[in-house]
């Protein structure tokens, strides 16, 4: 249950950020949500007089910052500048095989064949969809959506790790403190480059994307990772292709093609079949 309601947050984030990337930079949205998010973190950490991280920790804490504070936000920002919410949702259903590989690197786990053959279909068809959407090409797009996927799937492995030392809520906190450093001035900079000027919509995208995808969604998200398993509760994420469709064709009004639709079912069973396969863990 913790990881749907994650799923849930999460699953509007794209056509959230496709809304804020409207009017706003894509630099600002990708470091101005992590800049208040952090700021919520504070308050929470303080309130609820959370002790510091151990050295080791805080570079596990790095680990988590890089893919869900910069990876994930910075290259869905951009990319969504040239391509449509609905078709991000497709690349990016790649990211609960991308988690379970991440989990079973470090973990010492060794996939069978039959993983890497679901994990390759499911690659497959992703590859498929991007070169016939492109045109038979891909496009930069294309290649920021798949860096995030890959990004992020760092990020969610190594935080639900610690989650199970540090809890859900407090990983992702420390995790934004941590990078305040580097996202404010970034954030700065490009606010004052760009402005902030922007329409309802985009505001409200940014208010979304920066309180609920980059901070609340992932106290249950971890919560959820930590207490099941990485691999087991990362399964849920076979929800999120088809709830980002349907809230780009709802808020968005973008047309979802049937062979967006076909696409994204053939990854969630090649996702499926990733998470049965049998897994040896290395002692």
């Amino acid at each position: 249950m913790l990881g749907l309601v994650g799923v849930t947050a999460f699953s509007l984030s794209l056509p959230a950020t496709k809304l804020a990337v409207e009017d706003l930079d894509p630099w600002v949205v990708a470091f101005g949500r992590a800049v208040v998010a952090a700021l919520l973190a504070l308050v929470v950490l303080r309130v609820g007089r959370a002790p510091w991280p151990t050295p080791r920790q805080w570079r596990r804490l790095a680990i988590v910052a890089a893919g869900v504070v910069f990876g994930f936000p910075l290259f869905t920002s951009i990319a969504l500048t040239a391509t449509d919410a609905s078709h991000g949702a497709v690349v990016v259903a790649l990211l609960p095989a991308a988690t379970a590989l991440a989990a079973v690197a470090r973990a010492g786990e060794r996939p069978g064949p039959a993983f890497w053959l679901a994990a390759g279909a499911g690659l497959a068809v992703v590859l498929a969809f991007v070169l016939v959407e492109a045109a038979g090409g891909f496009t930069a797009a294309d290649a920021l959506l798949l860096l995030a996927t890959a990004t992020c799937a760092v990020g969610y492995a190594e935080g639900g790790a610690l989650a199970r030392e540090l809890g859900g809520a407090r990983t992702i906190c420390w995790a934004l403190v941590l990078s305040l450093p580097a996202t404010l001035p970034v954030a700065a900079v490009a606010v004052a480059s760009t402005g902030l000027s922007a329409g309802a919509p985009a505001l409200a995208g940014f208010v979304y994307v920066s309180a609920v995808s980059m901070f609340l969604g992932f106290f249950a998200w971890y919560a959820g990772l930590a207490r099941g398993g990485v691999a087991r509760v990362g399964q849920v994420q076979l929800l999120q292709p088809l709830m980002t469709l349907a809230w780009s064709a709802l808020l968005l009004g973008e047309a979802i093609a049937a062979w967006t639709v076909l696409a994204a079912l053939a990854v969630l069973a090649s996702v499926a079949a990733t998470q049965r396969a049998r897994v040896h863990t290395t002692t």
